[in-house]
């Protein structure tokens, strides 16, 4: 496994947190046995292990499922996190008075659409939007748009309609609750949207752009200053007395900086963005190659 030179050992982990995306499920979006025995390894020597992802809630419920893995689950890249044995929300992001109205005022004028997240599991949806049919929300002929923007977006729609709230007047209305959304197209495009709003809401949101790992195009994730996927991680640490020293996360893409960098393991899968792969203090194998056994080595391999 390599490994960044000059790297201080950590103290021995007792909480492990893995990334969803890139870490646990390979490019075929799948939970290999491997990864499914890696990780019981792990947590038969003692280690807690919390998923922390950018997932909505109900889409990372299998994938704990498939883990073995139960308790707290850190979704929407931090904005909320909710225990999965009874789905009690244990924390949610809010939004400053104000801001969320703007955000969604500036996505619009920008030409894109705003998909916001809502608490409501138990109600049966997960997100409110606009409008399923993007054509119809932004008022271009999709018949014969070739943006990708617009492809991308429609994929995420389609699959996920049963689990929308369509809103029309969205951009006027937002509904309360919201603690979390983003906006999807080409990177570009999605890069120049979260400069955008940095500007425009200068220290009121967290934000980064990443490639959407299972639809068309890159999203631009908004959610509430502070939050992210550390922040989730240490409001469960401390209830459980677990010191950030204490702690390995593992990841691959730009949201999993902060907790990669912070832990006192970080580890980046082999496929990991270039910025993850020079913050990490170890690097194992990539998601196709089962890199979560390295980490079980890595951890419990001379316990």
């Amino acid at each position: 496994m390599p490994q960044k030179p000059d790297t201080v050992a950590a103290p021995p982990t007792r909480l492990l947190v893995l990334d969803v995306d890139g870490t646990i499920t390979n490019s075929r979006h799948e939970v290999t046995t491997a990864t499914c025995e890696a990780v019981a390894r792990i947590r038969a020597a003692g280690i807690r292990v919390v998923l922390a992802t950018g997932r909505r809630y109900r889409d990372t419920l299998p994938v704990a499922t498939r883990l073995g893995v139960s308790g707290p689950l850190i979704t929407a890249s931090g904005a909320l996190v909710k225990r999965s044995t009874d789905h009690a929300t244990l924390a949610r992001a809010e939004f400053g008075p104000g801001t969320l109205e703007g955000v969604v005022a500036d996505i619009v004028a920008a030409g894109h659409e705003p998909v916001l997240y809502s608490d409501s599991f138990a109600d049966g949806f997960d997100f409110h939007c606009r409008s399923l049919t993007v054509a119809q929300a932004t008022g271009r002929d999709e018949s014969t748009a070739t943006s990708p923007v617009i492809s991308g977006l429609s994929e995420y729609l389609e699959r996920n309609r049963d689990l929308a709230q369509v809103v029309p007047d969205l951009h006027r209305n937002v509904p309360p609750g919201v603690f979390a959304g983003f906006a999807m197209g080409s990177h570009r495009a999605m890069l120049n949207l979260e400069q955008s709003l940095h500007e425009n809401f200068p220290g009121k949101l967290s934000l980064h752009t990443i490639r959407s790992p299972r639809y068309l195009n890159w999203m631009c994730e908004i959610a509430p200053v502070g939050v992210t996927k550390w922040s989730g991680v240490m409001a469960l640490a401390d209830e459980w007395g677990i010191l950030a020293a204490e702690i390995c996360a593992v990841g691959d893409d730009v949201n999993d900086l902060p907790m990669i960098r912070a832990a006192g393991l970080g580890i980046a899968m082999g496929n990991a963005q270039p910025e993850v792969l020079a913050a990490a203090d170890r690097v194992v194998g990539r998601q196709d190659e089962d890199g979560l056994v390295d980490v079980a080595e890595l951890l419990v391999g001379s316990r």
